[in-house]
């Protein structure tokens, strides 16, 4: 059965020229006039989506082509549109950098062509003029079919405007649909791993407000409502999943300024699969719900945090006795870092953690081990058998003393690869990101272990 809903990619020659800002914009203009968007991001990023969910109201998703096959990223398509009108994809980096670098795969142009939506392409002309027209003229033909079908100008002046849009569009061919001006006052901070997160940017609603309402003044909002109602019909995709879960576990997510990095689709399966999530804070919080029967550490920033965290011993305690008595445990990233003996701050100060494993985290000064990862356990564990392989990505500039070494993590199109991860029959922490539709069982092993913990609690009453 087929189904069809107006869609547009938003892709760039590469990271820089506003994607973000302009995505908002647009996706603000869509609220204000009743269009129900749906939000998507191209990449693993996680932060990008936090703001598309703050314009929206609801939570965004990712579009990823290497976490996923293309019938399975068009099933979460599907699912992630569910009450929707329209839907705008932001893509990552350049059109067309994918995996590797040196690959298309997983590009914004990969995810275009797999969701036939046409791009508009995002461009900040700077000082250039005729130059541009050659940079975009490339994007246009650098692949057949690209689907490049209309320009949007980021940080450029009126006048400047008035000069670009008829040369641009008498030397491509396409038409050029608007520009946002500089708007410093907009402007969206960063820090070492991309954005601050929405949460911590002051005055967001009224930033976001005053986007939308120079997009409305400066863009050819009906002109870019025609171009995505023009996106082809889609063909439904079936996935069937693993059995659900007859009793519904409890799975309690660490979520706070501190720990914030969770692909909204793995929350949705685990709920599928038939877990109930709760929340705490370990920023805030004496420590897990009574009631939950497992623990998800997600990744952030506990480097940030790493006082209050320590100063929080209820909850670090309260976490460490959770595992002990044999409580599923999965932690990525930050969450690892959490559950090690201590954690260096950016100044270089040591910070008591929740002492579950050994290790110490510091900061490396640099990014380090970056990039998309095949994860294979060398043993079974809480979300794997030996041999199960996962696919996720690591992004971090601390590391720790004891990373891991029961699993290995391989970069796609490349020899590199990594020792990583401590796993148990309850525990799976190290630094890898995991994508759950990437391989189904580690989310089903770990509501399973879940509900297998809350039996054995409930016989222990009786």
């Amino acid at each position: 059965m087929a189904y069809n809903i107006p869609r547009l990619v938003l892709a760039a020659p590469g990271s820089g020229a506003g994607k973000t800002t302009m995505a908002c914009a647009l996706l603000q203009v869509m609220m204000n006039r009743g269009l129900s968007p749906a939000a998507f991001k191209c990449g693993p990023d996680y932060i990008d989506p936090m703001f598309h969910s703050q314009v929206i109201g609801a939570k965004a998703h990712n579009m990823d082509l290497y976490f996923v096959p293309e019938d399975r990223a068009r099933f979460l398509f599907q699912e992630g549109i569910q009450g929707c009108g329209v839907a705008l994809i932001e893509g990552a980096m350049g059109f067309y950098d994918g995996v590797a670098g040196k690959s298309t795969q997983a590009s914004a142009y990969h995810v275009a062509q797999v969701l036939k939506a046409p791009v508009v392409l995002v461009a900040q002309p700077g000082g250039s003029s005729l130059t541009l027209a050659a940079t975009l003229k490339g994007l246009l033909e650098f692949r057949e079919e690209s689907g490049c079908q209309g320009i949007l100008l980021n940080r450029c002046s009126k006048g400047h405007y008035a000069l670009l849009k008829p040369m641009l569009e008498e030397e491509l061919g396409i038409p050029v649909l608007g520009y946002l001006p500089p708007m410093p006052e907009c402007a969206l901070e960063s820090r070492h791993l991309g954005l601050v997160t929405a949460e911590e940017v002051s005055g967001l609603r009224e930033k976001l407000e005053a986007l939308a309402a120079q997009a409305e003044e400066t863009i050819d909002i009906p002109g870019l409502l025609e171009l995505m109602a023009s996106a082809p019909p889609l063909e439904e995709e079936v996935l069937i999943l693993p059995s659900r879960s007859i009793i519904q576990p409890v799975i309690a997510l660490a979520r706070d300024k501190a720990f914030c990095f969770y692909y909204q689709e793995n929350l949705e399966l685990l709920e599928k699969l038939g877990a109930k999530l709760v929340y705490f804070s370990p920023l805030e919080d004496e420590g897990p719900p009574e009631e939950a029967d497992a623990l998800y550490l997600g990744g952030g920033y506990p480097e940030l945090y790493a006082r209050q965290l320590s100063q929080n011993q209820a909850c670090r305690e309260a976490v460490k006795q959770a595992a002990s008595r044999g409580m599923p445990v999965l932690a990525e990233c930050g969450g690892f870092l959490y559950l090690q003996k201590s954690l260096q701050d950016e100044e270089g100060s040591s910070w008591p953690m929740a002492g579950v494993l050994p290790g110490e985290g510091f900061p490396t000064g640099k990014l380090g081990r970056f990039g998309y990862v095949e994860v294979t356990s060398w043993r079974t564990g809480l979300m794997c058998r030996r041999e199960d392989k996962i696919r996720g990505h690591e992004f971090h500039y601390w590391d720790s003393t004891q990373p891991g070494e029961d699993a290995f993590a391989k970069k796609p199109l490349s020899t590199r690869s990594w020792e990583c991860v401590h796993t148990g029959r309850t525990l799976w922490a190290g630094f890898p990101h995991l994508y759950f539709y990437s391989n189904l069982g580690f989310a089903a092993r770990f509501v399973a272990a879940a509900a297998e913990y809350q039996k054995q609690k409930r016989d222990d009453k009786q």
